[in-house]
């Protein structure tokens, strides 16, 4: 199912012939075929060593590592990340993609003839647009732009309040009830005028381990008013998670990197 790493590897094994004429000397690496002891680092000595003629990879294979010989790097459909809800996710894709044009053209000799091809039905994105110039600071201004008008980070401050619970309906519950004390006490209700609650939402990967979880999003454009909030109404919470037995933990994430 799906078009990950496994589907690449056997397709491209099925397209492509080796240098010999014979099948492909292909290597997959990802969290599935680097679990074991040791099977990370002889993947990549198999790799430096000149035995893989194509390596196929997740985000793993893109940082850090001096693939010498590799001349060619394809980002496989990644426009998922130019329309998340995740308002971090274009930043973080033009980084990876940098990253990954960085694995080619190691070897001086073969720099010139690099290259970094992208799968994307969305060619002339900025976000294309500012990679394909190497234009960190064209992308950024970008980004900042949309950033001001949507009034999101920089410009805005956030917390998010997790739940991980038996059932997704426990975490939610457990997350509008914590909602609700601010609500229903006038004291507190006061300082909801500086800060929006959002409703309570699955996480964006709902079940990890067998274990549901959930979020709440705290927003304001006074870091003061948030963290003013955040100090009188995190020291209830333990009681409100008294009146959800199903809730296994929470947890509260000031300035949270992803959504």
């Amino acid at each position: 199912m799906g078009r990950g790493t496994e589907r690449l590897e056997e397709q491209l094994s099925s397209l492509l012939k080796g240098r010999d004429g014979g099948p492909v000397r292909l290597a997959r690496i990802d969290a599935d075929s680097a679990r074991g002891s040791g099977q990370l680092a002889a993947r990549l000595a198999e790799v430096h060593s000149g035995d893989v003629e194509v390596l196929v990879g997740t985000q793993m294979v893109t940082k850090g590592h001096d693939f010498r010989r590799i001349t060619l790097v394809a980002a496989v459909n990644p426009d998922g990340a130019l329309f998340s809800s995740d308002f971090r996710a274009a930043e973080r894709l033009f980084s990876l993609l940098m990253q990954a044009g960085g694995r080619a053209g190691r070897d001086a000799s073969q720099a010139q003839g690099s290259e970094l091809w992208i799968q994307t039905q969305h060619a002339t994105h900025p976000l294309f647009e500012a990679l394909r110039r190497h234009d960190f600071e064209a992308f950024a201004a970008q980004q900042l732009a949309e950033r001001r008008s949507a009034g999101l980070p920089p410009y805005s401050h956030l917390a998010l309040l997790r739940a991980e619970a038996r059932t997704l309906a426990a975490a939610r519950d457990f997350l509008s009830d914590a909602a609700n004390t601010l609500r229903h006490d006038p004291d507190l209700a006061a300082l909801l005028l500086d800060v929006t609650l959002y409703p309570a939402v699955p996480m964006p990967m709902v079940k990890v381990a067998g274990i549901e979880r959930a979020q709440l999003l705290v927003e304001s454009a006074s870091r003061g008013a948030l963290q003013q909030l955040l100090a009188r109404w995190l020291p209830l919470l333990d009681a409100v998670r008294r009146e959800h037995r199903g809730v296994l933990r929470w947890a509260v994430d000031v300035d949270p990197l992803a959504l």
